[in-house]
C-alpha cells in the first residue's frame, strides 16, 4: 500500500502490531521514501517494543539513505503568544504529543458531489422549490392545523384558519400594517399582520421564499386572514445536542485565502506549530469551511492583490501549508465562493484534479453545505454566502457583520441555509433542495464574512470562525475589517469554545 500520509502509516504500523509516537509517524511520512523508512524502523525495533519512539525513528533516518524530513515536522511553539514573524520550525522540536487514533470517527451526510442533475430548465426550479416546501411545511404541520390556500379561499368569513406557505410578497399598508402573501402548491392567500400585535416585530425577520405558518381569523368577506400567531420551522427550544463520550476537540477555521498578498503565512505557521504541542493534544479534528485559496477573478482588480496568479498553483501552495499540521488530524474541507467550483449552491466538493492536489493527510472533501458527524457530534458546514443577504435584509440588532452568529440564528430558525431566492446567493436547481436543514445540527459552522462570532441558539452552537487574510484594498473599499488569525477550538464533549489568536 502507498505510505505517503501519516494516517496510512499508522494503519500499516497497527497491522504489524506496533503503535508510534505522533512525531515519529510524522518523521516517517516526511521521509523521501516513507515505505523504506517504515521497514527499517520496524526491522530495527527492539524485540519487546510495542511502540516506536521518536528517538528510534530519528536514529533510523539519520543512519540511512532515506534522507531528511520535511521542515513541516515541527511543534513546540506557543502559538497564542507570539505575533513576530514565524521562521521554519526545526525538525527536532520538543513538546509533540501522541494522539489516540483508535476512537476517531467521521461520517458525512448530504454530500451532493457527483450527484448534480439540474439543467437550468424551468421545471428544475419548480422541482427544487416543491421539494423545499414539502420538507419545510412538514416541520410546521404538526404545530398548526393548516389547510391548503384554495380550501381557505372557499371558507366562510369569520372562521378560524391556518396556512403553511412560502412568502411570495411582503408589503406595508397605508395604516402601517403588514400584508404577507403566502403561496402553497394550490395557490396564494393574503395574510394581514396588524402593527399592534405582540409578534409584529417578527415581520422584520421575514425573507421572501422562506416557509412559515400562520393562524388567524378570516375577514367577513373571507378575502384576508387576520394573523393571530406566526411560526417558523425553527429549532425546538427543548433541543439537546449530542456530545462526544470522551474529551476531544475540533479546530474550526475558514477562509484561508492562500494566493492572496494578504494571506497571513506567519499566523498559519504559528497555528500549525501549536497543533504539535501538548496544549493541543486533544485537537483531533480540523474543519475548514471554504475559501482555501484566494481564487482568480472573484472581484474587480483582484489580480493586483494576488501573490499567486495561477489557480492550480494556489491550491498546490495551500497543500504545502496543510502539510504543516499534524498528520494524525482528521481534516474535512468544503468549498467556498473563492474556490474553483461553481458559484451556485449547493457547491460540489471539487473535481478530481483539485482533489489530487489537496490529498494531504487524506483530507476529506465534501460539498457546500454538508453535515459532518465527528464522535457523534453533528456539524453543519456551510461556507456562508447567504449571510450577506440576511445581514442586508434584516435590522442590525438581528443580523450584522459584527455579530455574524446572529445571522446564523436566523438560518437555523428558517431551517434553510439560503432561504431567499433571486438575490446575491446563486442557487442551482436539483432534484432535491440540499440547502434545507432537515436535521438539527449540534454545531453550525460558517465562514465567508471574515468575522469571528459565536453563540448558542436553542442549544445549537453557531460559529463563524473568521479568516486567515489581512484586510485587502477591496475589503477597505467596502468597510470590511476582518478578524484574522483566529482558531476557535471546540470541546466536543461539552461544546465549550476556546478562541486562540495566532496573529
Amino acid at each position: 500500500m502507498p505510505l505517503e500520509t501519516p494516517a496510512r502509516i499508522v494503519s500499516e504500523l497497527t497491522s504489524r502490531g506496533y503503535n508510534a509516537d505522533r512525531e515519529a509517524v510524522t518523521l516517517l511520512a516526511s521521509a523521501p521514501d516513507p515505505g523504506a523508512a517504515l521497514e527499517r524502523a520496524v526491522e530495527s525495533a527492539p524485540e519487546d517494543a510495542l511502540k516506536l519512539s521518536v528517538e528510534h525513528v530519528r536514529t533510523v533516518l539519520n543512519g540511512s539513505d532515506t534522507g531528511s524530513v520535511h521542515p513541516s515536522a515541527s511543534g513546540g511553539v506557543s502559538a497564542a503568544k507570539s505575533t513576530a514573524s514565524a521562521e521554519p520550525s526545526p525538525v527536532e522540536t520538543k513538546g509533540s504529543v501522541s494522539r489516540d487514533l483508535t476512537e476517531q470517527s467521521v461520517d458525512i451526510l448530504n454530500d451532493m458531489t457527483g450527484a448534480s442533475t439540474g439543467t437550468g430548465e424551468y421545471d428544475d426550479f419548480v422541482t427544487v422549490f416543491r421539494d423545499r416546501f414539502q420538507r419545510l411545511s412538514g416541520k410546521l404541520r404538526g404545530r398548526v392545523n393548516a389547510r391548503p390556500t384554495n380550501t381557505v379561499a372557499g371558507m366562510a368569513g369569520g372562521n378560524d384558519a391556518a396556512i403553511v406557505g412560502m412568502i411570495s410578497d411582503i408589503r406595508s399598508t397605508a395604516s402601517g400594517h403588514w400584508l404577507v402573501e403566502l403561496e402553497d402548491t394550490n395557490g396564494t392567500f393574503p395574510c394581514l399582520i396588524m402593527k399592534d400585535r405582540e409578534f409584529a416585530s417578527l415581520v422584520d425577520e421575514l425573507l421572501l421564499d422562506e416557509t412559515i405558518a400562520v393562524e388567524g381569523t378570516l375577514s367577513d368577506d373571507a378575502g384576508i386572514l387576520f394573523v393571530d400567531s406566526l411560526h417558523f420551522p425553527d429549532v425546538p427550544r427543548t433541543y439537546r445536542p449530542s456530545t462526544a463520550d470522551r474529551h476531544v476537540q475540533a479546530a474550526l477555521i475558514s477562509d484561508v485565502h492562500v494566493g492572496s498578498q494578504e494571506f497571513m503565512a506567519d499566523a498559519w505557521h504559528r497555528f500549525a506549530n501549536w497543533l504539535h504541542t501538548e496544549e493541543a493534544e486533544h485537537v483531533e479534528y480540523l474543519l475548514i469551511c471554504g475559501d482555501m485559496v484566494e481564487g482568480v477573478g472573484i472581484y474587480p482588480n483582484q489580480d493586483e492583490e494576488l501573490d499567486i496568479i495561477d489557480i492550480f498553483e494556489q491550491y498546490e501552495e495551500f497543500s504545502e501549508y496543510l502539510k504543516e499540521v499534524p498528520g494524525d488530524l482528521e481534516i474535512v474541507m468544503i468549498p467556498g465562493n473563492h474556490d474553483a467550483v461553481r458559484l451556485a449552491e449547493p457547491q460540489p466538493g471539487f473535481d478530481d484534479e483539485l482533489r489530487s492536489i489537496m490529498d494531504v493527510h487524506d483530507a476529506k472533501i465534501t460539498s457546500n453545505p454538508s453535515t459532518v458527524t465527528i464522535e457523534g457530534v453533528s456539524v453543519l458546514m456551510y461556507h456562508g454566502v447567504s449571510l450577506d443577504e440576511v445581514i442586508a435584509e434584516l435590522p442590525a440588532e438581528k443580523a450584522s457583520y459584527e455579530e455574524p452568529h446572529k445571522a446564523m440564528y436566523q438560518l437555523l430558525k428558517k431551517r434553510h441555509v439560503a432561504p431567499q431566492y433571486g438575490g446575491h446567493t446563486r442557487v442551482a436547481p436539483e432534484e432535491k433542495d440540499y440547502l434545507v436543514i432537515d436535521e438539527v445540527p449540534d454545531i453550525f459552522h460558517t465562514g465567508h464574512v471574515h468575522k469571528l462570532g459565536f453563540g448558542k441558539y436553542h442549544n445549537v452552537l453557531a460559529m463563524n470562525s473568521g479568516c486567515w487574510q489581512a484586510q485587502t484594498d477591496f475589503q477597505k473599499s467596502v468597510n470590511i475589517d476582518p478578524d484574522s488569525g483566529f482558531a476557535p477550538i471546540v470541546d466536543l464533549d461539552t461544546l465549550d469554545v476556546t478562541v486562540r489568536k495566532f496573529a
